[in-house]
């Protein structure tokens, strides 16, 4: 979520609060909950609008929310600063205490161009606590208000989406439990680098047909894949959704297969979404959907970036899935998302961090 959905760049103003309180505390809570400080007939008026922006629903195949939205009064804000997430909302003029909060909190240049139409979005990271996200929404009016954030979702979404992305790479991208000698193995080999965790194995590794799957917890009930695959000698033309769909058909119908090759995962054709985004400078084809057995009986939800690289001529697809049938899976796909993001080609490696890996993955082989 990357973002889980279209990434798309806030082209609003940002300004900062006139009273800041920073601490050195990391911020709280979940990564799915904004609390949301707003007076419950202010609150209870924008809730459709705010409920298009920001609880918009995925399917793991079931239907979960991106963000739930929790409303806390202007009273209980002390108790509650210290969350990830905080949304703030009210009409600019309509006296409520969340207004008089955001007069007190905004500055005057900031209020004249809310009254002036021209910005009604307020942005302040690391207001309260370390990472955190703390955003005012405000307009003139109710109907002003509600308009706004309407027109801008996708903005406001993205803002959530981005900062929890960088909550989570901070906390996944671990040097103590990096596997470098296999980093290292697959930077050699292959001229690419994918971030690998601890309790990732190399599941296959296949050169004569350019395909890696790492594979997390086999045989659990929360088993989590990721899978690379590229195209020598490849062409843009291959980015289209057609041609997305029918690669990685191809790769999971030979590679993820049960164990009595019987059956193969293939791509569900519910809740299927394709769209074109930024991948680390590069134009991608980001694809979310649900993965299921040709024969039934078995599926989750799976995220996919495919991507030409004009320096290495590879056409690269990068392949996320999670089977966890008794749990919530929006957490899962999020953090299979930002592991994906960690994907860099050679070119894009500082040289000390690759001699690094692949001194780690030579001293591993001598053992």
């Amino acid at each position: 979520m990357n973002k889980l959905l279209i990434a798309v760049i806030i082209s609003v103003s940002v300004f900062y609060f006139t009273a800041c309180e920073t601490t050195n505390k990391p911020a709280q809570g979940l990564e799915d909950e904004i609390y949301v400080v707003a007076d419950s007939t202010e609150y209870a008026e924008l809730f459709p609008a705010l409920d298009s922006a920001f609880q918009k629903i995925i399917y793991t195949p079931q239907p979960e929310k991106l963000f739930t939205l929790i409303r806390i009064s202007p009273n209980q804000l002390e108790r509650y600063r210290h969350k990830k997430n905080i949304l703030i909302v009210a009409p600019l003029n309509s006296g409520s205490l969340t207004s008089q909060f955001i007069h007190t909190y905004v500055d005057s240049a900031a209020i004249q161009k809310i009254e002036a139409e021209k910005d009604f979005i307020v942005k302040k990271e690391n207001l309260w606590a370390r990472r955190q996200l703390v955003m005012i929404l405000t307009a003139p009016t109710a109907q002003d208000l509600e308009f706004k954030i309407l027109n801008n979702k996708d903005n406001l979404l993205y803002a959530f989406q981005k900062v929890s992305d960088d909550r989570l790479e901070q906390s996944l991208y671990n040097a103590k439990y990096e596997q470098k000698p296999l980093e290292g193995k697959l930077l050699k080999e292959y001229g690419w680098l994918i971030y690998v965790q601890a309790d990732f194995k190399l599941a296959l590794d296949v050169p004569q047909d350019n395909f890696v799957w790492l594979r997390r917890s086999p045989g659990s009930d929360m088993e989590r894949w990721v899978f690379i695959h590229w195209i020598d000698n490849a062409s843009p033309a291959y980015l289209t959704e057609d041609s997305v769909r029918a690669i990685r058909n191809r790769m999971t119908e030979k590679f993820y297969r049960t164990t009595n090759d019987s059956s193969y995962v293939i791509i569900a054709s519910d809740y299927y979404m394709s769209s074109e985004v930024n991948f680390h400078g590069k134009y991608a084809i980001f694809t979310q959907g649900l993965w299921e057995l040709n024969i039934k009986g078995m599926g989750g939800p799976f995220i996919n970036y495919t991507f030409f690289d004009e320096k290495t001529n590879r056409l690269y697809m990068l392949d996320g899935s999670v089977y966890a049938p008794k749990y919530y899976k929006r957490n899962l796909i999020q953090q299979m998302d930002v592991l994906l993001q960690s994907f860099m080609t050679a070119p894009e490696i500082n040289k000390d961090k690759k001699q690094e890996l692949v001194k780690a993955a030579e001293d591993y082989k001598k053992e």
